[in-house]
């Protein structure tokens, strides 16, 4: 049974379980039921047990039960009292050894990572955050507490609809959007009993995206690129969806040419396909104009998809859907009569957070940030390994640095070797791709915290040398 222990009595916490079902004298149930919790860690030495009457009150026992046992184990050695200390385990009784076998060590974290899609942890907005997180309790209507709606909730979808059409040119309504817990979560989601395939994608992109969809029974066709994006002239009838990243392809750079949007969208609407957009990067551009937004060519036919995974953190499990009007109630039912995934105080918190300016601001100084850091690496490159070409600068968190062929495996290597984290490209190749293999590193740059960041760069370009 538990026993509720006030803090102040226990440096254990509030509640131990003992079990008293044990055949047996109450006395010697209790005793060895101490004994065992002593034992296996539970209580460890030196914490401090409550006085008897109150252990006696709570167990619903005789005080002289529990006085008699105390005795004993302080007479065993597995307890001591002092006068003015109370009753507490003694130092020298050790937890048990576990019998399991010894996990394998884990691998040593890299020195350096300089690993793709991720943001700066230590950039989070803490304090900000914990102000919209506070403003949203305190506004928060009484119903928000209870089962979660499974679309999100409207505090958060009026918000982003506002955000979405603002600063990404895209026409969403709050009643289009649905709330989710990332992007992996939407694929699931759509290609779960929503949509079906095949699913064209690009050639190079993010494998994880791949393998939920293939594990929902998807086959994927590659798509080539080029420096102008994705081949959308290459989707035919034989494809139900293309899934792009128009804002600024991943992980090889650019915006989708904008013939290129217009031929997706041309081709969605003669076939009764649709596009599935990825937003990545859409907020981080440095050296041009910001790119709207395909969806809004025609919401009918494109399906947005949006994170704070990039722009604020992974941490903050919120995602979002702006989907077709005919797609909303079947999305809705896959999710089921209630919000399982997405927690409804982060809707809230977040939902303050873009209302109160927050989130554009972080942003901003996000761009600036990552801008300097690319700029840093750009430098870096230019002064030690000259004959190293960068793509893909221009927007995200990222850089592509071109490889002669037959030189990617030995480059990763030798960084590794260095303690640097970085993916190569054939790490985010279709197997099926049939365009020429490209060969690179790609390198993010707003992993590393900022104290560490030069110190990154200098083992790069040590292994590029």
């Amino acid at each position: 049974m538990p026993v509720p222990w006030a803090n102040s009595a226990a440096s254990t916490g509030s509640d131990l379980h003992l079990d008293l079902s044990a055949p047996g004298s109450r006395r010697s149930v209790l005793t060895a039921a101490l004994r065992e919790a002593i034992r296996s860690g539970r209580l460890p030495s030196g914490s401090r047990l409550p006085p008897y009457r109150s252990l006696a009150a709570d167990l619903g026992l005789a005080r002289n039960t529990v006085a008699a046992a105390y005795a004993e184990l302080i007479a065993e050695g597995w307890l001591t009292a002092r006068q003015g200390s109370g009753t507490r385990v003694a130092h020298r009784a050790e937890p048990r050894r576990s019998s399991r076998p010894a996990r394998p060590p884990r691998s040593p974290a890299p020195r350096h990572d300089l690993r793709q899609g991720q943001p700066d942890s230590s950039d989070f907005p803490r304090s900000t955050w914990a102000a919209s997180t506070r403003r949203a309790l305190n506004a928060a209507p009484s119903e928000a507490f209870g089962p979660g709606d499974p679309q999100g909730r409207p505090e958060l979808r009026r918000a982003l609809a506002d955000y979405l059409a603002r600063a990404r040119g895209v026409r969403a309504e709050p009643e289009r959007i649905v709330i989710c817990s990332g992007f992996g979560h939407a694929l699931d989601l759509l290609f779960g009993h929503v949509l079906r395939g095949p699913l064209a994608v690009e050639s190079y992109g993010l494998s994880f995206h791949r393998q939920r969809v293939t594990a929902a029974g998807v086959r994927t066709i590659p798509l080539t690129l080029d420096e102008h994006g994705a081949r959308t002239d290459e989707l035919d009838t034989r494809v139900r969806a293309v899934l792009l990243t128009p804002a600024h392809q991943f992980p090889t750079g650019g915006p989708l040419h904008p013939e290129r949007r217009a031929a997706a969208v041309d081709w969605a609407r003669t076939t009764g396909g649709l596009v599935l957009e990825d937003d990545y990067d859409g907020e981080f551009r440095y050296d041009r104009e910001p790119v709207g937004a395909v969806q809004g060519l025609d919401p009918e036919r494109v399906i947005y998809l949006g994170s704070v995974s990039k722009s604020l953190s992974p941490a903050v499990r919120v995602g979002w859907m702006v989907l077709p009007e005919h797609l909303v109630d079947k999305v809705l039912a896959v999710k089921g009569g209630r919000e399982l995934w997405t927690g409804v105080l982060d809707q809230l918190a977040l939902a303050d957070f873009v209302e109160s300016g927050h989130y554009d601001r972080h942003v901003r100084r996000a761009r600036q940030r990552y801008r300097r850091r690319r700029d840093q690496l750009l430098a870096v490159l230019a002064e030690h390994v000259p004959h190293i070409t960068a793509t893909g600068i221009a927007a995200g968190l990222h850089a592509v640095l071109r490889l002669p062929p037959g030189t990617e495996q030995a480059t990763a290597a030798a960084a590794a070797e260095r303690g640097i984290a970085v993916d190569g490209l054939a790490e985010f190749r279709h197997p099926d791709a049939a365009m020429p293999v490209v060969e690179g590193l790609v390198v993010g740059y707003g992993t590393p915290p900022e104290h560490g960041y030069a110190a990154a760069l200098e083992a790069l370009v040590t292994a590029l040398r």
